[in-house]
C-alpha cells in the first residue's frame, strides 16, 4: 500500500510539474502576437505587401497553409496543386525597435521563414536544412528560441544564444511573418516588446 501511495504522489508531482511548465507568462513589457486560438492579427499580403486577406476569428488560413491550435501555430506541408510559398504576416507594422521572441520546432527538414518588417531570416531544421549547420544548441525536433533584436534598423537574431545573423538589415517599418515553404513547422509564444 505505501508504494502504490508513493507511485501515486510522484505521478501527481509529475503531471503538476507539468502543468506548471505549459503555463507560460510574458515577461514584462511584451505583449503577445499570437493568441493562442486563432489567426485574429494575421493575414495575407499582396504584391505590392498590402494586407489582403485577414483571419480575424478564424482558425484556419484560406488555402489550409496555417492552422491555429492550442497555443500553437501550425505551418502546414505544401500540398499540391496548391501555392508552395505563403507568408503569414502580422497586420500590425513596427517602426520602432522591438525585441522579438518566439519560439519554433521544425520536423525533419522542414523549412520556413521569420520575415522580420520584410527581410527574412531562415528557420528551418538547421542542422538538415541548414544554412546555420554548425548550431551546437539547436534542439532537432524540438522547441529552439529565436530572439530578434531590432535597433536603428538593424537586426541581431540569435537562436539559442548563438548567432544567426550578427546585422541583417531591414526598412524602416513592417510586419512580423512566417513562411511555409517544406515541412511542419511549429510556432509559440510569439511575442514582442518596442524600445526606444
Amino acid at each position: 500500500m505505501k508504494n502504490l501511495l508513493l507511485k501515486t504522489a510522484g505521478a501527481f508531482a509529475l503531471l503538476a510539474t507539468i502543468a506548471l511548465a505549459d503555463d507560460f507568462k510574458n515577461e514584462p513589457g511584451f505583449v503577445s502576437l499570437y493568441n493562442g486560438k486563432d489567426l485574429t492579427g494575421w493575414g495575407y499580403r499582396d504584391n505590392a505587401f498590402k494586407p489582403s486577406e485577414t483571419f480575424n476569428g478564424k482558425s484556419e488560413a484560406s488555402d489550409g497553409r496555417y492552422t491555429a491550435k492550442p497555443d500553437i501555430l501550425t505551418v502546414n506541408p505544401h500540398v499540391e496543386g496548391k501555392a508552395r510559398f505563403r507568408q503569414l504576416y502580422t497586420v500590425q507594422e513596427f517602426p520602432k525597435n522591438f525585441h522579438l521572441k518566439l519560439e519554433f520546432r521544425a520536423a525533419v527538414n522542414a523549412d520556413s521563414g521569420v520575415y522580420v518588417r520584410k527581410p527574412q531570416l531562415q528557420c528551418r531544421d538547421y542542422l538538415v536544412a541548414g544554412p546555420y549547420k554548425e548550431l551546437k544548441k539547436y534542439k532537432a525536433q524540438d522547441w529552439n528560441i529565436i530572439e530578434v533584436i531590432v535597433k536603428d534598423g538593424v537586426a541581431h537574431c540569435t537562436c539559442n544564444g548563438e548567432v544567426l545573423e550578427a546585422a541583417l538589415k531591414l526598412p524602416a517599418t513592417g510586419p512580423i511573418g512566417l513562411e511555409a515553404d517544406r515541412g511542419t513547422m511549429e510556432y509559440r509564444r510569439i511575442r514582442i516588446k518596442e524600445m526606444p
